[in-house]
């Protein structure tokens, strides 16, 4: 059994330790906002925080997680209305909306970090993350006003 702190809530799971931390949320915990994209932490869509650090979710095992916080999608804000998913839907960012949660995580990291970022900085941090659809004008747009809105 190993104990996981998600959202803020310490979860139990039985699983192997190698067990990637994707699908013991996904399959052991029922919370499907994390997404599977390429399994080799390639792509972003699995994008969760450990302690506030971006990480790809499909590559971690849970035995590495320890007493580490898991932040997901559903706790960035559970009613949706973190500054991010706001600039995100005022600025139209989603089109197939895929990576779309891996997007917000990773640009909700970089905002912890970097409150008011540079084009190159949003650039760096979010070169990772990749959308089939080119909607990184508009992911840039969002997170530079959710800067602003103080995320």
């Amino acid at each position: 059994m190993i104990n996981l702190r998600v959202n803020g809530t310490t979860r139990a799971v039985d699983a192997d330790p190698a067990m990637p931390l994707l699908w013991a949320l996904r399959d052991l915990l029922g919370m499907t906002g994390t997404k599977y994209g390429c399994g080799i932490g390639a792509c972003g869509a699995c994008t969760v925080h450990l302690n506030g650090q971006a990480v790809r979710s499909c590559i971690t095992a849970i035995g590495d997680v320890g007493d580490q916080q898991v932040t997901t999608i559903e706790g960035l804000s559970p009613e949706g209305t973190h500054p991010l998913q706001r600039a995100w839907i005022a600025n139209n960012v989603p089109q197939c909306g895929y990576c779309q949660v891996g997007q917000i995580m990773q640009a909700a990291a970089l905002l912890q970090t970097t409150p008011k970022p540079t084009d190159q900085q949003i650039t760096d941090a979010m070169s990772g993350n990749i959308c089939r659809c080119g909607t990184y004008q508009r992911i840039r747009t969002a997170i530079k006003q959710a800067a602003e809105l103080g995320a």
